[in-house]
């Protein structure tokens, strides 16, 4: 293939789903004050500026490619140490869809060998819990059943549980994440790991690079877009387009015009899980699960906001407890405070369509979120004595308060009244971030993986999004061009493929493009028709309550096959990014711009 030649740039109670949302923030109560004492940063800068690798990076990169020369030799793939390719996997959202789909994607690629092809792994939303989880094993690419098995395992212990919420009360910043770390670890993955990001710097190179991504909230709603992508690898942590970054241990210390004022611990895999795949944190995602009455255009605004959140997560809540409880007391009790529910937000909907003003839906949003709180608080209170009344009482007092405040992802912004004209005020200005779910942007993590940073010759990009198939597809096309980068051209009319994909499209790069494989879960291969496409996504919806064991295991054979189906494929491609690699590579020592 020919090519314009581009520029190069060097290198033991069983812990239960109700029981995170129940008992998850009782340890509130042991909130104290326990900072570690501050101290002056040394003179050594510790925010980088820079659109080249970090030197961690560089180094585990370089071990990685001598893993990758390896495989595709073995996989008879004609490739010399100079010509050994960029392929990272980049995983959509999806929340548990996208963990399971993953973990199916990544066991099929070791079985058939081509794991050790990938230089990178990087996930945004559910597919970063599976990532969380599979990082536990600094060995993880060589056995793949493990991580695999762990999803029909026991789960957590609730002291495990209530141990780590002890400790993360303790902080300032403890928020609604957290919550929402313990549920998807333990709830969904099936472990707590305490382990830190930033722990894995040390290791060697047998995984593909792990980079996890988020959004900075204030940013994505009001911000430039330089401010908006924000990227987590176990060396740095930083803002992909301002080419801000500092250490991965320092994410959440206090900063302030450069200068480390008070250094707090690491944040751990757990707090980052919840960071990560938080997409109830905008307002937006809530909307889809209120009653159809209250989003009538021109009614759903600010006013509602606080009745959404409240709404939106009793609802959840029920429907999340029911699915681990099996006393029949308890499963009567919920469906009462189902009914409760239900009969108040059905008395309010004339109330509410009727109400003229602003003002009108502003009071009627407080006063009916007031109602709801009391109404659970009311039920909790009739329940019989005995262990569910404890784990409701502690979520009338606990829990709902923090629905109400509605705060994620709440992190010390390193970057405050930093000296540079490039940040925006939505970051110079506040003392603290609010790092949320990638996908509420872009649902794969496109944005870390263009231009000549990571210089990637091949993309990887197994689809388990929800709604338009192509739509991570075309928004990342869209960034591109916003922050000047290159991209492969999306053929329009595949875009009206998106009802019913095809399992394997190609997105050819020319040039400094990369080229872009890409593979939806469901697919013509594994679904006769546009009905049962529809009537799979349904079926594995992003918002429901954990998916049962025949669910799990369904999604992980479809994946699987998804991966066995389009192995000759995927050499193909993987043989043409060598290529790719080594055109480059002449045209680098060439000379040739």
């Amino acid at each position: 293939m020919l090519f314009p030649c581009p520029n190069m740039q060097a290198r033991k109670t069983r812990f239960s789903i109700a029981g995170i949302y129940l008992l998850l923030v009782a340890a509130e109560d042991l909130v104290a004050v326990d900072n570690m004492e501050g101290y002056a940063a040394s003179s050594k800068k510790l925010i980088r500026q820079s659109q080249a690798l970090c030197a961690g990076e560089q180094e585990y990169v370089h071990e990685r490619k001598q893993v990758v020369l390896k495989s595709l030799n073995s996989l008879g793939i004609n490739c010399t140490s100079d010509s050994v390719p960029h392929i990272t996997l980049l995983a959509s959202g999806g929340g548990q869809r996208a963990a399971v789909g993953l973990l199916g994607s990544l066991y099929q690629m070791k079985k058939e060998g081509l794991v050790d092809t990938l230089l990178y792994l990087a996930g945004v939303s559910g597919s970063t819990w599976s990532m969380s989880s599979l990082y536990i094993d600094p060995q993880w690419s060589t056995n793949m059943e493990e991580p695999v098995s762990r999803l029909s395992g026991p789960g957590v212990e609730l002291e495990e549980a209530l141990a780590w919420l002890g400790e993360m009360a303790k902080e300032e910043d403890f928020s609604l994440s957290d919550i929402w770390g313990v549920f998807t670890s333990a709830g969904i993955m099936k472990q707590m790991e305490a382990r830190r990001l930033s722990d894995e710097a040390s290791r060697n190179a047998t995984n593909p690079y792990p980079i996890y991504c988020a959004i900075e909230k204030h940013c994505f709603s009001n911000g430039p877009i330089e401010g908006k992508w924000f990227e987590v690898s176990p060396h740095e942590a930083g803002f992909t387009e301002l080419g801000l970054f500092l250490e991965t241990s320092l994410l959440g210390s206090k900063f302030q015009s450069g200068e480390l004022l008070e250094r707090k611990p690491p944040m751990d895999m757990v707090r980052l899980q919840g960071v990560l795949g938080c997409a109830l944190a905008d307002e937006k995602t809530i909307r889809e699960v209120i009653p159809p009455w209250l989003n009538v255009p021109g009614h759903v605004d600010g006013a509602g906001e606080v009745y959404l959140r409240v709404h939106s997560d009793l609802h959840k809540l029920i429907a999340l407890t029911r699915s681990t409880i099996k006393d029949p007391t308890a499963l009567s009790d919920l469906d009462k405070l189902q009914k409760i529910l239900e009969d108040k937000v059905n008395y309010n909907e004339s109330a509410w369509l009727e109400s003229k003003s602003l003002e009108e839906r502003k009071s009627l949003s407080k006063q009916w979120s007031l109602e709801l709180l009391a109404a659970v608080e009311t039920w909790s209170q009739s329940l019989e004595d005995g262990a569910f009344k404890t784990h409701v009482s502690l979520l009338t007092k606990h829990v709902l308060p923090l629905i109400v405040k509605w705060e994620w992802g709440t992190t010390r912004n390193f970057l405050y009244q930093y000296q540079d004209s490039t940040i925006p005020p939505c970051l110079f200005s506040n003392e603290r971030f609010h790092l949320i779910d990638a996908g509420l942007l872009i649902n794969v993590a496109y944005p870390s993986f263009l231009g000549d940073k990571r210089d990637i010759d091949l993309i990887i990009a197994p689809e388990y999004s929800a709604g338009d198939m192509f739509e991570t597809l075309t928004l990342a096309r869209d960034y591109a061009a916003a922050v000047k980068k290159p991209f492969p051209e999306i053929d329009a009319r595949i875009l009206e493929e998106k009802d019913w994909p095809k399992d394997f499209y190609v997105f050819e790069g020319k040039g400094k493009e990369p080229s872009i494989v890409y593979m939806p879960l469901f697919n013509r291969k594994n679904c006769k028709d546009a009905e049962e496409f529809k009537a799979k996504m349904k079926e594995f919806s992003t918002f429901q309550r954990p998916f049962s064991q025949e669910k799990t295991e369904s999604l992980l054979e479809i994946a699987k096959a998804n991966i066995k189906n389009n192995k000759e494929t995927l050499l193909r491609e993987i043989n043409k990014a060598v290529l790719h690699r080594r055109r480059k590579e002449e045209c680098f020592e060439a000379g040739v711009n």
